[in-house]
């Protein structure tokens, strides 16, 4: 059974220990270990991802240890594994503005195409509270008057929701390290509107168009705790236009047509395990 470990805490000596010790002698084969420690920030954090020998120890036996483990050292503890069960992974879709990614995915999902279930629709402004309330889905605001999100409350959330996957659609805020650690190991979803790495940033139509460019995109990556870490792209696709083309028609195109149709192919890969993350890389589920 493949079991990913995420452990977060105030930064203290022998904190992965305890951790690695017992999944060691419990039988574990450890494909990959990743810390963070950070004295500025005095932050620990920590991802494990191993084979847990189900037939020896149940993944609720685990999780149980952890969590002591999770109380002794004061940390926060999550153990998580696709294998678990044999339901559709449950999604939390976070947005901000524009609905059409959000509508993409949970049409897909609707029509059979998409095997996830949307377990929770988050945003930091209010834009596409009527996207889910039309599909079903609750919905929470985590958004001040400034759309400046509470992340603990969306940690919360997650939690709560038992969610497999975030999944940030058009969700334009940078999500802190200490929520990405928290749920590290390809379990954060991203759709960037924009060809990456050429075209980072908040504003990659305009950003293309200022270059004269003919080729337009999307990218759907999964996203690390450090930014630009290296290759995450998990699916990513274009569009073209005519030379003089507005880039008011150029970003709706891209806005309203394209972009969601690239976020419901990019979390097909993830979804029917094509993909994973190993290494801050994206390599072929095996």
């Amino acid at each position: 059974m493949k079991v990913t470990i995420t452990a977060v805490g105030p930064d203290n000596r022998g904190l992965a220990d305890p951790i690695v010790h017992y999944v060691a002698l419990e039988g574990a084969n450890i494909h990959e270990i990743q810390m963070y420690d950070h004295d500025s920030e005095q932050l620990f954090a920590m991802m494990l991802r191993m084979e847990w020998p189900a037939e020896h120890q149940d993944i609720g036996t685990l999780r149980e240890r952890m969590s002591e483990i999770g109380r002794l050292k004061r940390l926060s503890i999550r153990v998580w594994s696709r294998d678990e069960d044999s339901t559709p992974p449950k999604l939390a879709i976070c947005t901000t503005y524009r609905p059409e990614p959000a509508i993409a995915v949970l049409k897909a999902i609707n029509e059979g195409t998409l095997h996830a279930e949307p377990a929770v629709m988050i945003g930091n402004r209010d834009n596409c509270v009527d996207v889910a309330n039309e599909f079903g889905i609750d919905w929470h605001m985590t958004g001040d008057e400034r759309g400046n999100p509470d992340n603990d409350k969306m940690v919360e959330l997650f939690d709560r929701y038992n969610v497999d996957y975030i999944v940030l659609a058009r969700y334009m805020r940078i999500l802190p390290p200490g929520t990405c650690w928290r749920f590290a190991g390809g379990r954060i979803i991203n759709l960037h509107h924009g060809l990456l790495p050429s075209f980072p940033g908040f504003r990659p139509y305009e950003d293309a168009h200022s270059h004269h460019m003919l080729s337009y995109g999307a990218t759907v990556h999964f996203i690390v705790p450090e930014l630009d870490a290296g290759n995450q792209t998990i699916h990513q696709s274009t569009f073209t236009v005519f030379p003089g083309t507005s880039l008011e028609e150029i970003k709706r195109i891209g806005e309203g047509e394209h972009e969601p149709q690239c976020l419901v192919e990019g979390l097909k890969r993830v979804v029917n395990r094509e993909v994973e993350l190993h290494f801050h890389r994206v390599v072929r589920s095996g």
